[in-house]
């Protein structure tokens, strides 16, 4: 019994990071560009934004790290409405039938520089999931000058083969890989919880007197 306790005990240390930090993502400050070859002629780019999600980051040792994203597939744009209607069409994304695509990490491995890894995950698209590694740097970590609060930032590269997600018409005219760069911030967990809350608290005040205004400005007018 003592034994058995002691197996569990020890695959639950192998899958929670002791001492890692949790962050969330932070979207207005998070987002990816998509880059494809269009018949040689050109690279055109998409733009998806809004990238929710957390990530548990131990900075003494990064292999401990595990990320979960989600990517709303809605704000995907291209600059050219025509295009941005096909993306989100049937043939491609598909988006009313999957709105969002997901990003679970399964391994994290350090790279060859202190401020290098190679994390791998399992990338949920169009209803296929396949084991994707990402290239990232971390670009710093530290507290925020703006805001005060604990943050780190990173950079991703990948390259995707966008057939194995449904998604192979044109090919090879059009490029069947893809290149991905994505760009993030996240903030230490409770410290972003708590400034959503201000924040929150701090509209439903201006709210309440804006409408106060409003209604002393009628009463004024009524008389």
């Amino acid at each position: 019994m003592i034994s058995r306790i002691s197996l569990l005990a020890a695959l639950a240390l192998t899958c929670v990071p002791l001492y890692a930090t949790t962050y969330t993502l932070e979207p207005r400050h998070s987002e990816g560009v998509i880059r494809w070859n269009h018949l040689g002629f050109s690279h055109p780019t998409a733009q998806f934004s809004m990238v929710e999600g957390t990530m548990d980051f131990d900075q003494a040792d990064p292999s401990r790290a595990s990320v979960a994203v989600t990517i709303k597939l809605a704000h995907l744009s291209t600059g050219v409405p025509d295009l941005d209607a096909d993306f989100q069409g049937v043939d491609y994304f598909d988006v009313a039938h999957y709105p969002v695509a997901t990003f679970k990490s399964t391994k994290v491995e350090k790279g060859a520089a202190p401020d290098k890894l190679r994390v791998t995950g399992n990338l949920s698209l169009r209803g296929i999931t396949k084991p994707v590694t990402l290239d990232v740097t971390i670009n710093k970590i530290g507290v925020n000058i703006r805001s005060n609060l604990p943050q780190i930032g990173f950079d991703a590269t990948t390259i995707l083969k966008r057939s194995d997600f449904g998604m192979g018409q044109f090919v090879p005219q059009v490029s069947d890989a893809v290149d991905i760069h994505i760009s993030c911030d996240a903030i230490e967990a409770k410290a972003y919880a708590k400034e959503l809350r201000q924040e929150a608290e701090q509209a439903a005040a201006d709210a309440k007197t804006a409408a106060q205004q409003a209604e002393a400005a009628e009463s004024a007018i009524r008389k």
